[in-house]
């Protein structure tokens, strides 16, 4: 198989910007350019979809760093062109800007704004929610009550939030399951339906 520049581009800047959210995407041990071709075959999204979602999280982290950059912590995750905005902000005009700014880039469906007007995160609970998607994440795999990797998973301050291109059916056993997770406080789904 031949990679081409583009190609390997792409992979390279996929695989990145997983990890500006501190959660890096399970890419396969063969290389990124195949890890990335794999997590594509399996997803719902079409792979020009994907790749915008990716674009959309870069744009939005840079223009919100741009301008807030003191008592700010905020995580954009976009899914099928839909943004969630997770994290705290000094004030609710901050709040209400952030929104503005990752609606205004190219291609957002929909934002939906989760922010909260708040101290910071420390780096211990920031970590700790990390642990606690991956904790969700290997419910998932346990439960085997649907494709795991249909499901996309952020937690910000114990709050499990669930993205994904879902049957109904998935969804209900995606947000049971992740509600039994332990230290879990809340669940809010962010899916788009498929039935």
């Amino acid at each position: 198989m031949r990679f081409t520049p583009l190609v390997l581009a792409s992979a390279l800047l996929v695989a990145g910007l997983s990890t500006l959210q501190g959660c890096a995407l399970p890419l396969v041990a063969v290389g990124a350019a195949a890890g990335t071709g794999a997590l594509m075959a399996e997803d719902r999204r079409s792979s020009g979809t994907y790749l915008d979602d990716e674009g959309i999280e870069f744009k939005a982290a840079a223009r919100i760093g741009e301008k807030y950059t003191d008592n700010t912590h905020v995580n954009v995750t976009s899914y099928n062109r839909i943004v969630l905005l997770t994290g705290e902000v000094a004030n609710v005009d901050a709040k209400s800007d952030i929104a503005r700014i990752t609606a205004a880039i190219p291609g957002v469906r929909q934002v939906v704004n989760e922010l909260v007007v708040g101290t910071v995160s420390t780096l211990t609970q920031r970590s700790s929610d990390t642990y606690m998607t991956t904790r969700v994440k290997t419910r998932f795999i346990d439960g085997r009550r649907f494709q795991p990797n249909h499901v996309k998973v952020v937690t910000e301050a114990g709050i499990v939030y669930l993205m994904g291109i879902v049957k109904k059916s998935e969804a209900a056993a995606a947000a049971d399951i992740a509600s039994g997770a332990k230290d879990v406080k809340k669940v809010v789904q962010v899916f788009e339906y498929r039935d």
